[in-house]
């Protein structure tokens, strides 16, 4: 007897993502799980009297997408926050703050996101400017990569930071020549003291502190932390959105999640890690393998653990293996040694976690490159799948080292300067044009046999993977002579399903549509093969499915 089927999506153009059958018409869902994948006559032999019906209308269905590398708690709180991006003078700058804090007299601080690192142009943002504009009341507005804020006088001084604060390697509060600070605040010890009042502090522990939440939350607080993530759950499902793997993370994070689902309100399937700050010793990572042990579910886990070796181009706190080319006297100060480094990803191998690690600079990735080869070496190699996130310059040494040790690149398309919008400078000219071959070398390092998986790092970049998509397929080199860099469609769909899969050893539960696979899938507004590339961004998700359950419906 045919099984019957639960929900059934029919006149699709099915890209399945399977190479053993690429194409479909028409798939068949049950319990959860992919039943068929198919033509329309083939899959409605298992329509029961039960079974939902969808006709898609030649619309595309594709896997769930798989976002990679995002920060969902704390980006879920920003979607509150005053949006910057693409703002640009001091004018313009001004008139969006104005307006913010008149739509929220009663906020302790208020708070923007996507400054841009040139808002002004040739001249950098010091508290002086946001004076002006504002000088009654504390703001504080973040750079679009979340590693450099700007602060007015009296954010700075509630903040207990006016005179300066001692912070460790690769954290600065930038001093003025008057000996006070002079508003930028580079990396999370310098502003977090600032963020701290907003109120929002437990949706970035995972991120600041990777500690909990002291003292414990109440009822109430933990309420309102649910609803927060809940806000992001909705915007990721309304993206196309399946499976998040969160780049920051405590146990509070993973017990608020169980609540939720508990709840019946889980939209996306989350992975969430522990994370390892420089000032802890080894000893802690007891507490990620408990909690690897604890949360391993396919809609909730763990069994990762996040370290940061440095920070960020435009700030000058990635660390290069030569100096900056507009600084050559810098080369960046790591958040680790290399020695210290590799002793840490050697007893995180042993364990048999998976470790992740941020590493922009080609000086970062070396060192991260090297403590993974050194864990092989003192534990004898595995299928470990650790992971380097951003790789925004790298060496054409280290370029083979990621097949040869089995590294996964995770990369994020929103991220190269021209991309979506973003300016070129000073990024270009900081790297410097003999290394802009080797920078943000996505493709490069697919063809040298890295697995590379796609994401936004959202709230950094904005979270749609359809723009992520479109920005891989348009990238462009900065100028003649160097290698292309850009994906066609359906290797950038890939990268947001099958290598995101690959990347949490899922690769045999989903990014596929495929009988036996979990029922996580997208069904677009449009023909994705059929729409110009550049308006690409003009389709939409209609439909997200999860487990088999519709979280969004457009």
């Amino acid at each position: 007897m045919t099984t019957k089927a639960d929900f059934i999506i029919t006149d699709a153009r099915i890209l399945t993502m399977d190479e053993g059958n690429p194409e479909a018409e028409a798939v068949a869902i049950a319990d959860g799980v992919i039943l068929a994948v198919g033509s329309n006559a083939a899959i409605l032999e298992h329509k029961g009297p039960e079974t939902k019906l969808v006709d898609a209308g030649g619309k595309s269905v594709i896997p769930g997408f798989i976002e990679a590398h995002m920060h969902l708690f704390s980006g879920a709180a920003e979607l509150g926050h005053l949006q910057l991006a693409h703002v640009h003078g001091i004018d313009a700058l001004g008139k969006a703050i104005r307006d913010y804090a008149a739509l929220h007299p009663d906020a302790p601080i208020l708070v923007a996101q996507g400054a841009d690192y040139t808002i002004l142009d040739d001249e950098r943002v010091t508290r002086h400017h946001l004076d002006k504009i504002l000088p009654d009341r504390a703001f504080v507005m973040a750079a679009p990569d979340h590693h450099t804020m700007w602060a007015n006088t009296r954010a700075l001084e509630m903040a207990g930071i006016l005179h300066g604060l001692e912070v460790g390697p690769g954290n600065e509060v930038v001093m003025g020549e008057d000996g006070l600070a002079a508003g930028e605040l580079r990396e999370g010890e310098a502003f977090g003291p600032v963020l701290e009042l907003a109120g929002e502090e437990r949706a970035r522990l995972g991120l600041s502190t990777g500690g909990e939440p002291d003292p414990l939350p109440s009822q109430q607080e933990r309420k309102k932390d649910r609803e927060t993530l809940k806000r992001g759950l909705e915007w990721c499902a309304k993206h196309g959105i399946t499976s998040i793997h969160n780049m920051d993370g405590n146990l509070y994070l993973l017990e608020l999640l169980s609540e939720i689902e508990a709840e019946g309100d889980l939209l996306c399937r989350v992975q969430v890690p522990f994370h390892f700050k420089n000032f802890m010793d080894l000893d802690i990572l007891e507490k990620a393998s408990g909690m690897a042990k604890k949360y391993d579910s396919e809609w909730i886990s763990s069994g990762l653990v996040k370290v940061f070796y440095d920070g960020v181009l435009d700030s000058w706190t990635a660390v290069m293996v030569e100096p900056y080319a507009d600084r050559p006297d810098w080369l960046g100060e790591p958040l680790f040694s290399p020695e210290r480094f590799a002793e840490l990803a050697t007893e995180i191998d042993r364990r048999g976690l998976q470790i992740a690690v941020h590493a922009i600079g080609d000086g970062a990735v070396r060192a991260v490159l090297d403590g993974y080869e050194a864990a092989q070496k003192a534990n004898g190699a595995r299928d470990s799948r650790h992971r380097i996130e951003h790789i925004e310059v790298t060496t054409e040494q280290d370029i083979p080292r990621f097949a040869d040790l089995g590294v996964i690149a995770s990369m994020q398309p929103p991220h190269p300067p021209g991309s979506m919008g973003l300016p070129l400078e000073p990024t270009v000219s900081r790297i410097g044009r003999e290394r802009w071959h080797v920078s943000y070398p996505s493709r490069t390092l697919k063809m040298a046999g890295a697995h590379v998986p796609f994401a936004s790092d959202w709230p950094v970049s904005p979270i749609d993977p359809i723009l992520g998509i479109q920005a891989s397929m348009l990238r462009k080199p900065w100028a003649n002579g160097l290698p292309e860099q850009n994906f066609g469609l359906r290797d950038a769909i890939a990268a947001y399903t099958v290598e995101g899969a690959y990347a949490e050893f899922m690769e045999h539960r989903k990014g596929k549509l495929k009988p036996g696979f979990v029922a996580d899938l997208v069904m677009l507004s449009g023909e994705i093969e059929a729409v110009n590339l550049e308006k690409l961004h003009e389709i939409r998700p209609v439909l997200t499915m999860c487990g088999g359950k519709v979280t969004y419906r457009s």
